[in-house]
């Protein structure tokens, strides 16, 4: 797919709007093993794309199921099913989750066509995802700011008529949740975020570095998890930008120390290891 990306553009619309763009990046499981090793970072959660088509879903789970089993306890999958096909969507779920799924996502509600403002459609699968012990990934974005490929509509108002309508489904909102975690300086928000977490994917290219300790004083820094949107922000960047805020996985007594770690291996119910 790396290597004939515009073969698959006439299939999905969305596809080609993100990466018909030169500098789009790609890349494969050897890519994402060696930036590990570069980063001394010791496993990662690799997403799939949102796609609508039911081929290209399962073609691109296989390879990230493939690529588990290949590199094991290095990469944990989410995988992604076409919404708009709720049938096949929930008979891939069953199947990738015996096949060592870990989560469904990133589900990309703009370009996947979901209605997040009718979440009762989306009930079948959520709830089957909640069912299996599959954690939920959802992009999400700022209602204010710049523009950007991909940035889309899901806001913080929208994202929470999908958890205050799927209690039981674990939740985790992509790039900060649009905001999301500074709302929880409100009582009722916080209590309502209890299955809800949130990923600092492709941070440096939205907020200033302290963005990530704030988020954590309003949400808890127990909500907080590392990430980076590899390959389109590389490990070293992320640590660079991290750094300014004086974090790092190295730093002992933080209270942000389970971001770079903890908090996901409990999310995932990995074993805690020193």
């Amino acid at each position: 797919m790396a290597g004939h990306r515009e073969t698959f553009f006439h299939r999905e619309p969305y596809f080609a709007q993100l990466y018909g763009r030169r500098f789009a990046r790609m890349a494969t499981a050897e890519d994402l093993i060696s930036a590990l090793d570069g980063a001394g970072v010791r496993a990662a959660v690799a997403l799939n794309f949102g796609w609508s088509d039911p081929e290209l879903c399962r073609l691109t789970n296989d390879y990230l199921l493939e690529t588990a089993r290949r590199f094991p306890g290095r990469i944990y999958p989410c995988v992604m099913v076409p919404f708009n096909r709720p049938d096949a969507a929930l008979a891939e779920l069953e199947r990738t989750a015996r096949g060592g799924a870990v989560g469904l996502g990133e589900v990309m509600p703009d370009g996947q066509g979901l209605d997040l403002d009718r979440p009762e459609t989306l009930a079948p699968i959520l709830e089957t995802a909640a069912r299996l012990g599959l954690l939920v990934v959802v992009h999400a974005s700022e209602p204010v700011g710049h523009q950007y490929p991909g940035k889309g509509t899901v806001w913080p108002q929208r994202l929470e008529r999908l958890y205050t309508a799927f209690p039981a489904v674990r939740f985790v909102f992509a790039h900060l949740g649009g905001g999301l975690p500074f709302y929880a300086l409100m009582p009722e928000v916080k209590a309502a975020l209890a299955n809800v977490w949130f990923d600092t994917a492709a941070l440096p290219l939205l907020y200033g570095p302290e963005a990530v300790r704030l988020a954590a004083k309003a949400a808890g820094p127990e909500r907080l998890l590392f990430g980076t949107d590899f390959p389109l922000v590389n490990y070293g960047r992320m640590f660079d930008y991290l750094g300014r805020a004086g974090l790092s996985p190295t730093a002992e007594l933080d209270e942000l120390q389970g971001f770079f770690g903890g908090n996901a291996r409990r999310l995932l119910g990995l074993k805690e290891e020193p």
